[in-house]
């Protein structure tokens, strides 16, 4: 009877999350089409004499301390944002899932020297590491994207790694050397089909991640410069305005917060979609 009721909750949380999804993304269309089709603000003109004006028709969301449209920046904020931290996303899956084949398909000096590499970029913390690198290369999206990179792979080749051996110890794997398959073969048939749900289930909760990683490092500095309307250097724009009008601070950490909740959706879908090992919770 437990397991009838188990049944029967699943899809509904599965509709609750679709419909949650598909909610925001036709509210953000519908903002996106409002504002770039028929208000048509520059998001960089200076206009001291609109400062820090309310909420109206033609500013939705009130003006800057410069004069700027807060809605029209936040929107092309997005775009950047979200565009670089998926821009990082898949450079690190695009040098990290090869590694990962290669060191665990060929085992020997080449996996344990990958190993070594790896422990090394895994000693500290993502975001110390971001920083001090960010810091070492200069401010700049530019560097601080490499920096991303260079933190995010080493997570995506062990993954990709632990997947292959464990493959490979498997009886089709040994059966399919023996009929006289090659190794790319092997990879292409038996061994990227179990790696792709891994990687899509991880990239998707990494997205959230990275966005908060580009946004923080934005913040203090190391990331976006100004005039560019990142969500990250919006905050700190708005900074020393938190008390004249807090809501500068307000909407770019309240945008930060939804696209990471709907990555969170999109990784929670992914990993129920690709878990080989379902389980019914009583």
């Amino acid at each position: 009877m437990e397991l009838v009721l188990a049944k029967k909750r699943q899809p509904s949380k599965k509709h609750w999350k679709k419909a949650a999804l598909l909610t925001v993304l036709a509210f953000l269309l519908a903002v996106v089409i409002y504002t770039f089709l028929i208000l048509k603000h520059d998001p960089t003109l200076v206009d001291m004499a609109a400062k820090m004006e309310p909420m109206s028709w033609e500013h939705p969301l009130g003006t800057d301390h410069l004069g700027r449209d807060v809605l029209t920046r936040l929107l092309l904020g997005g775009q950047l944002t979200v565009g670089y931290s998926f821009l990082a996303l898949v450079l690190a899956v695009v040098i990290g899932v090869p590694f990962g084949v290669f060191a665990g398909y060929k085992g020997g000096l080449i996996d344990r020297t990958f190993m070594r590499i790896g422990d090394t970029f895994l000693a500290f913390p993502d975001t110390i590491v971001a920083i001090v690198l960010s810091g070492l290369l200069g401010p700049g999206i530019g560097n601080l994207l490499l920096a991303i990179v260079a933190v995010k792979w080493v997570g995506y080749a062990r993954l990709v790694r632990s997947t292959v051996i464990n493959e490979c110890q498997k009886d089709y794997i040994t059966i399919a050397k023996i009929n006289g398959l090659g190794s790319g073969g092997i990879m292409r048939k038996h061994l990227f089909p179990h790696i792709i749900g891994n990687v899509l289930v991880l990239a998707s909760l990494d997205l959230g991640k990275i966005i908060l990683l580009i946004s923080s490092l934005s913040y203090i500095g190391l990331g976006a410069q100004p005039p560019v309307p990142e969500w990250g250097a919006m905050l700190n724009d708005a900074r020393p305005y938190f008390r004249a009008n807090p809501s500068l601070l307000v909407y770019p950490g309240l945008a930060i917060v939804m696209v990471v909740f709907i990555s969170n959706i999109i990784g929670d879908s992914l990993r129920d979609r690709f878990d080989v090992k379902k389980e019914i919770q009583p």
